[in-house]
């Protein structure tokens, strides 16, 4: 016979699971199909349940999209400290931030979608407590991502790695080229993703203000890492 304690174990994990069902659904109905036209019972029968049990994990549709946006900058955040912490070298660690962030799965693309579209939200405070928390913990994420990067930028000045500008200025220049690309971009599309992220890393090493021959040698480290 189990324990009350392997039970709850198991039933924790099944809410986990669940849980991540739904943020995989919601996720492509509102990267599809947009936010506002995505009704919460369309999620619910994508996974299968009542819309009455959505609740047992999201306050609300919009609490649900909070957890998208704050999952996708969070893992944007992790990969960034990744490969900054690996490659000890500037302008090869720009080079491989930029290019790693077009290696996405079709849910991820999908995921950007959403994050770039409904980034307005995370400006509305929420009357709800669960709605508010999670909003304030992904506008935190976009902070914190921005401060990276322009920490990131200044040390490479200072190195004289790139040009001196203002790195604030230069990190939103980058960021807002990358996230212009969700709007237009579609999964399976005329344009492979990998031939993308070939164009608009050059784009965005150019704006950085790399040389040519520093950077070509990036990006060849970069699709080699």
């Amino acid at each position: 016979m189990k324990s009350s304690q392997e039970r709850r174990g198991r039933k924790q994990q099944g809410g986990r699971s669940k849980r991540e069902d739904i943020l995989a659904a919601a996720t492509e109905r509102f990267g599809r199909d947009g936010y506002e036209h995505t009704k919460w019972a369309d999620i619910a029968r994508d996974v299968g349940v009542g819309p009455t049990a959505l609740y047992h994990y999201f306050e609300s549709k919009q609490h649900c999209l909070y957890e998208i946006m704050d999952d996708a900058l969070a893992d944007f955040r992790a990969r960034f400290d990744a490969i900054t912490a690996r490659e000890r070298d500037p302008e090869r660690a720009l080079a491989a931030v930029i290019a790693d962030s077009f290696v996405l799965s079709d849910q991820e693309v999908l995921r950007n979608r959403v994050l770039v579209a409904e980034q307005g939200l995370l400006s509305r405070p929420s009357t709800s407590e669960r709605e508010e928390q999670a909003r304030q913990a992904a506008r935190a994420r976009t902070r914190d991502l921005e401060f990276a990067w322009a920490s990131f930028l200044a040390t490479a000045m200072r190195e004289g790695a790139v040009p001196e500008t203002d790195p604030r200025l230069l990190t939103r220049a980058v960021l807002g080229l990358y996230n212009s690309i969700w709007h237009w971009y579609r999964p399976n599309g005329i344009v492979a993703l990998a031939d993308v992220g070939e164009y608009f890393t050059k784009l965005a090493l150019a704006i950085v203000g790399l040389p040519p021959t520093g950077r070509d040698v990036a990006q060849a480290d970069a699709r080699a890492a």
